[in-house]
């Protein structure tokens, strides 16, 4: 579904963005924008539970160079 919005961007932002991301237009930069911050979103939470799994599971970590602080 498409809708249209009216916005006040910063015209160096969106043109550099535009050419970072090789879109062709405005818009295609604003879509593939919004795709990066979606899947950074989703794999900083599949990373987060990751851990949670990882530190419930009750291993044990050995600092065998004696450098960490745990």
């Amino acid at each position: 579904m498409r809708t249209w919005k009216h916005f006040q961007l910063n015209t160096a932002k969106l043109k550099r963005a535009q050419r970072v991301l090789g879109a062709k237009t405005e818009t295609e930069t604003i879509e593939r924008a919004l795709d990066l911050a979606i899947a950074e979103y989703e794999k900083n939470r599949l990373v987060w539970q990751s851990t949670e799994r990882f530190i419930g599971s009750g291993i044990e970590v050995k600092d065998i160079y004696e450098t960490l602080d745990i």
